[in-house]
């Protein structure tokens, strides 16, 4: 199945660019990323030599910082793609010696953001561009849906997630050996490569009590005892699997009321297949009690993914109030504020909290449901 990556056309305008800057793609192992950049490089006219960070030739070349070696490999007419950079020691030295010396055009991508930032940040300021590739949203698989009737959409969606490979496979029982393969091979060993890790079961632990509680506002104390990890370390393991593209964090809107609760955090995952596979339940969604946070969790990926690929400057949050007033998310953009509630039941006539319409009145409110949240999340 050809599937259109939204930002094909960005990433392909900034390769062929006269700025000649890096390019950088950051997402999730699995969303694409080297099928996308493929794509791009069998549509233009570049010769092109694709390396992997996995690979101990690659990390060889491209960690020594030897100008000299470098010319005898690369040429300006020759487009060169690093995937999974993070992997290499001084991989940042290294592009900027092939970008300033040689004027190598190049393409990086990275499925741990804050590592491979962090080796690029000081020696590329201003030579880059970046791009941020996330598993498909619906938008881009909606053609496949036609003619489907929305709540068979949403079984699909919410049971086995949106990973490039899954919509290929047409076998439930195959989805979910794919999605225990993808924790076992790619999650699992992330996780202990990260030196910032230093007790990878408890971070396994950690994201199966995050599965368990999406929609739910965390208390990093109550994580801590529970994992009998110190809370610092909790939060260190979270931003982690943040930056690992793993979970996304929603924080609490306050503007106005006193009573707004703007210190907490809500996590949802970046992929409910994922998810999923984490807990070990793909039962039905008829014979399920999370499937109500579950499609909270789908919308608002939805809504940050749509963000990302039409450069659409959002922000998301959610509301509640301490007598426990609440609204599932708050989109903030161009100076408008909406909220979305979200109701797996066909429910009508609700309304926006007094709370809410009083502090926020020139604010929007919609409901969306399983019948109607492709026009929710169209931009």
């Amino acid at each position: 199945m050809q599937i259109n990556r939204c930002i094909y056309n960005k990433i392909k305008e900034a390769i062929l660019s006269k700025n000649k800057q890096i390019v950088i793609i950051y997402g999730p192992r699995q969303a694409g990323k080297t099928t996308l950049v493929n794509e791009i490089l069998a549509n233009i006219k570049f010769k092109s030599l694709y390396f992997t960070g996995d690979d101990l030739y690659a990390q060889e070349i491209f960690s020594r910082n030897e100008l000299e070696n470098l010319k005898r490999i690369f040429s300006s007419d020759m487009l060169v793609f690093i995937d999974e950079a993070q992997k290499i020691k001084n991989i940042g030295l290294t592009l900027k010696l092939l970008h300033d010396n040689l004027a190598v055009p190049l393409v990086v991508s990275g499925s741990a953001s804050f590592d491979l930032a962090d080796k690029l940040s000081e020696p590329l300021t201003g030579r880059t561009k970046t791009f941020w590739l996330y598993p498909l949203s619906y938008e881009e698989i909606k053609k496949k849906y036609i003619g489907v009737s929305p709540r068979l959409v949403n079984e699909e969606l919410l049971l086995y997630g949106l990973y490039p490979k899954v919509q290929t496979i047409e076998k439930n029982k195959d989805k979910e050996d794919y999605l225990y393969e993808y924790i076992n091979k790619y999650l699992y060993q992330d996780i202990l490569e990260f030196s910032r890790i230093k007790k990878p079961k408890k971070v396994v632990d950690l994201l199966t009590l995050l599965a368990l509680q999406i929609g739910s506002e965390v208390s990093v104390a109550e994580l801590a005892k529970n994992l009998a990890l110190s809370q610092k370390t909790i939060e260190n393991y979270l931003d982690v699997l943040e930056k690992m593209f793993i979970i996304v964090n929603l924080r609490g809107f306050s503007r106005n009321l006193r009573k707004e609760i703007a210190k907490t955090s809500k996590y949802f995952f970046m992929d409910l297949g994922v998810r999923n596979a984490l807990i070990r339940n793909f039962n039905p969604l008829a014979l399920r009690n999370d499937i109500g946070h579950m499609f909270e969790n789908f919308f608002i990926m939805e809504k940050i993914k749509q963000a990302h690929n039409f450069d659409r400057r959002a922000n998301f949050y959610f509301w509640r109030t301490y007598d426990q007033k609440e609204i599932d998310l708050i989109e903030e953009y161009a100076g408008k504020l909406t909220g979305y509630e979200c109701k797996w039941s066909d429910k009508k006539n609700i309304s926006a909290p007094l709370d809410w319409q009083k502090a926020y009145p020139g604010a929007g409110f919609e409901i969306v449901t399983p019948n109607n949240f492709a026009k929710k999340i169209n931009i």
